[in-house]
């Protein structure tokens, strides 16, 4: 059988090496160092518009301590885009709050700024205005910032900006990452770059940041011993996998491009099949196209598609299944207009690797031709 192509596999640069042999040979392996006071700056520097950075265990915590710090509890509501990975809902469980589910539009997959507002009306006058909303950069597709910001701006709710898929995206010309009141970011085995696994909260003030790192280190008070007055986590980042990050740091801009190309592969070698389409760049928009997503004429065409594909031994999945179809949230509020369900019905993820090999391609390239010719 031939080798696996897999979705979306880790790529390093080789030069993480040098900054976890440091960590070995200074003995900082614990959850602070150098590498991470670094790759906070590196993240900072790339991201711009006045940072500040804190490296965190997971996209998830990050999320988690986003809640918090926005003052999220018991009995709270949460608007959520519905159409995103599970991770973007699950912390507002851990507060006790209810996520409320809003639909996408279909220009660029993300939350429906109409969807929105009608979900913020509907909550207000059932007597529990939204506390926050997670707006997510959909497989790197920055959401429709202007729209969203501006209804969350009339009716003075905070954005937590999603951009665990988003790295290296922008949005006229600004970095994802900057537009919400609190941002997150994801350095998970398959995103852009990795840090095997990790996170960071971005936010736009130092005291914030402050809050978040105590918060994330136990909230251990400033005493000679253990004082403890908040409710505190285990969520820093690692010294050591602070250096994978610094390291991957020096390759970002190259991983961005090449996954760029392989989506530009992609819809140059499948225009002739008007079974499939692609989710386009509007104006003013930048992806980092993370995972390069085709939408079928059917569900049925989808499931074939993906088991022709497996039987290559290439691995694709199906968008997002939306949240509002998940049983663990199949009593949560959802203001739908459908457009979520259709892409889960039709839509895949082919490779999309920054390490993809043009012969890997070639293959990705010729199955699916197959699979549309036995069509």
């Amino acid at each position: 059988m031939n080798e696996k192509i897999w979705l979306s596999s880790p790529h390093m640069s080789g030069n993480e090496q040098a900054y976890i042999k440091d960590a070995f040979d200074t003995n900082w392996v614990a959850p602070l160092g150098p590498n991470v006071n670094g790759f906070e700056s590196d993240l900072q520097s790339f991201l711009k518009e006045d940072t500040h950075v804190a490296a965190l265990a997971s996209g998830t915590s990050a999320l988690h301590l986003s809640l918090i710090l926005l003052n999220v509890g018991q009995g709270d509501e949460v608007i959520c885009q519905s159409k995103t990975f599970s991770a973007s809902a699950n912390p507002i469980v851990y507060q006790g709050a209810t996520p409320v589910f809003v639909d996408s539009e279909r220009e660029t997959w993300n939350m429906c700024p109409e969807q929105l507002e009608i979900a913020i009306k509907d909550r207000i006058e059932k007597g529990n205005k939204p506390k926050a909303i997670i707006a997510v950069h959909l497989y790197g597709m920055p959401y429709k910032v202007d729209e969203i910001n501006k209804v969350a701006k009339a009716y003075n709710i905070p954005v937590i900006e999603d951009s665990a898929e988003s790295l290296g995206s922008h949005y006229k010309g600004q970095n994802c990452g900057t537009f919400g009141d609190l941002a997150i970011l994801s350095f998970n085995g398959n995103k852009i770059i990795t840090t095997s696994g990790g996170g960071a909260l971005v936010a736009p003030t130092k005291e914030l940041k402050d809050k978040a790192v105590f918060l994330a280190t136990q909230a251990r008070d400033n005493a000679p011993h253990y004082l403890h007055s908040h409710i505190g986590y285990n969520y820093r980042m690692s010294n050591i996998v602070a250096g994978i990050g610094r390291g991957q740091m020096t390759i970002l801009d190259s991983h961005v491009s090449k996954r760029r190309s392989n989506h530009e592969f992609y819809q140059s070698e499948f225009k002739h099949i008007d079974k499939i389409s692609f989710l386009k760049e509007p104006e003013g928009y930048f992806s980092n196209r993370w995972l390069s997503c085709i939408l079928l004429d059917s569900k049925d065409t989808r499931e074939g598609l993906r088991l022709a594909l497996e039987k290559e031994n290439i691995e694709s999945r199906p968008l997002w299944k939306p949240m509002h179809q998940q049983p663990i949230f199949k009593d949560a509020p959802s203001y739908l207009n459908g457009v979520s369900d259709e892409l889960f019905e039709k839509g895949l993820c082919l490779p999309s690797g920054s390490n993809l090999t043009d012969m890997e391609l070639d293959r990705v390239k010729t199955a699916i031709n197959s699979f549309f010719e036995k069509c």
